[in-house]
């Protein structure tokens, strides 16, 4: 079992039950768009962010991507961290049918995917990455930013590292600086470039 110290917010109670046999955490549900007007909650969630810190863990679909920005401007102060799932089509088991958009949600994903989004988001390393950061400029550089294709590129580089296709080029620079150095960046990026040429 993992011991994570930060707040874990999800969406749903079986997003939460699902967490609960992976981590030795506080898990939060937002109760999906309810967050938008439960006050109580959401200062339950700032005062971890001020203390403890917290982790976004939502869905990769647009509802998803929703209370994951609602979140990001609900919460002015205190460390926040976003972990991704990849996407993944299929339906949870005690559903009839899939999500709208067809993918799985938290409560789908295997132990192993979830572990691994704790991984990539540095939450399970006890060191801080070292050396210069991933910058805009490195992304424009290998095309994932600014270009006319840069979109489609960036899309197919966020699904070959397991992420969600609907990050922003933001979004996906800061889960890239906790996921990798930029020495690591640079050679992957510059072996994706010779690969299409």
């Amino acid at each position: 079992m993992l011991q994570i110290r930060q707040a874990i917010i999800v969406e749903g109670k079986y997003d939460k039950i699902k967490l609960s046999s992976l981590v030795k955490a506080v898990i939060i549900p937002t109760h999906g768009f309810r967050i938008f007007k439960d006050e109580e909650t959401l200062a339950l969630i700032r005062h971890y962010a001020e203390t403890t810190g917290i982790l976004i863990l939502t869905d990769s679909d647009r509802a998803g991507f929703r209370i994951r920005s609602y979140l990001k401007g609900a919460i002015p102060n205190g460390n926040i961290r976003n972990l991704y799932i990849p996407d993944v089509f299929g339906k949870e088991k005690r559903k009839e049918k899939p999500s709208a958009e067809g993918k799985l949600g938290v409560e789908g994903m295997e132990a192993e995917v979830l572990r691994a989004a704790f991984e990539k988001a540095g939450v399970l390393t006890a060191h801080s990455q070292t050396g210069d950061p991933i910058t805009k400029t490195d992304l424009y550089l290998a095309g994932l930013s600014g270009t006319p294709d840069s979109a489609a590129r960036r899309r197919a580089f966020q699904t070959e590292l397991g992420l969600p296709s609907m990050l922003t080029a933001p979004s996906l620079l800061e889960v890239l600086n906790s996921m990798m150095t930029r020495e690591e960046f640079l050679a992957m990026t510059s072996t994706s470039e010779t690969e299409d040429a």
